[in-house]
């Protein structure tokens, strides 16, 4: 034990490099997570797009109101 407490402590250099910002990754990997996010909204958007129009020729076209087919109101009387 008197030993391990006599001996001088070693110590071990490393070099480490300089650390580097890395503006061409940041701002490839930002196109590249910006272009994914185009191809699923696209893909949601197609797969909507695809579900309204299929709704749309399943329901026949009676149920649907027309509101263009109802009169205006008459206008309101006024005091003068």
């Amino acid at each position: 034990m008197t030993q391990l407490l006599l001996a001088a402590p070693s110590i071990t250099w490393v070099k480490v490099q300089k650390p580097v910002f890395d503006l061409v990754g940041v701002v490839l990997g930002s196109f590249a997570l910006a272009g994914a996010c185009v191809l699923v909204a696209l893909a949601f958007g197609i797969a909507l797009g695809l579900g309204f129009i299929l709704h749309r020729r399943r329901v026949p076209s009676s149920s649907w109101v027309v509101l263009a087919a109802h009169p205006p109101d008459p206008p309101l009387a006024t005091r003068e």
